[in-house]
């Protein structure tokens, strides 16, 4: 289930949109109307957020401690200084 942000579409010039939060499934059809009051919404897309572990993934290939490439940086440890 995901959270997404409704905003009401004016019906009047100078009317402010109104926005709430819907959770929902992702394969739910977006709202077209705002389900407390009948007025049309639209979905506002928005940034979001994820979350990275550490480790190895379940059915991943590469364990997590294969080398890196050459320069790649990733780890402390002496730095070549820029020109």
């Amino acid at each position: 289930m995901a959270t997404y942000i409704y905003e009401t579409i004016p019906e009047q010039s100078g009317e402010s949109p109104r926005r709430f939060e819907v959770v929902q499934s992702m394969k739910d059809a977006p709202l077209t109307r705002d389900p407390a009051t009948g007025v049309r919404v639209r979905r506002v897309i928005s940034g979001g957020y994820g979350l990275m572990g550490v480790g190895e993934k379940s059915g991943s290939s590469t364990p997590v401690s294969a080398p890196c490439a050459p320069g790649c940086a990733c780890h402390a440890g002496p730095r070549i200084p820029a020109p």
